[in-house]
């Protein structure tokens, strides 16, 4: 019997279409904001420190896991869109969440007593993505 004639391709290297790769980002996102809003409810108040630490490493976790596993030969501009969409992701559950419950919620873009911390929540959630793209002119080896 012959080998198999066409060489497999993991599922990290396939280009998916464009609901799989909405429901992948929107997956990862909903990971890395439970994790985020664990660290705000349970860590923030003991110490505001290991909170923040916490919800970084949270945030470029998610990241590394996307695109290790789901977008292996994504480049740049596919892994900002990906943290643009996470930040619109935080930006609408917040204002969903306060308009809905009335009440400030700022659990996972970071309260904005704190202005600096948040900035760096909105960068963090806009360029993880990117710290693990390919480049977009570099060619696959495979």
């Amino acid at each position: 019997m012959a080998a198999n004639a066409h060489p497999t391709t993991s599922f990290a290297e396939t280009r998916h279409s464009f609901p799989t790769t909405a429901a992948l980002v929107v997956l990862f996102w909903v990971a890395a904001a439970g994790v985020v809003s664990a660290a705000h409810t349970i860590l923030e108040p003991i110490s505001p420190a290991a909170g923040a630490v916490v919800t970084i490493a949270a945030i470029v976790l998610a990241a590394y896991c996307y695109t290790r596993f789901c977008a292996r030969q994504a480049g740049i501009s596919h892994a900002l869109g990906v943290g643009i969409a996470w930040l619109f992701l935080g930006i609408a559950t917040e204002l969903l969440m306060e308009t809905r419950f009335h009440r400030d919620w700022f659990t996972v873009l970071g309260s904005a007593d704190r202005p600096l911390l948040r900035n760096i929540f909105f960068f963090v959630w806009i360029f993880s993505p990117a710290l693990f793209a390919r480049r977009d002119g570099e060619e696959s080896d495979a």
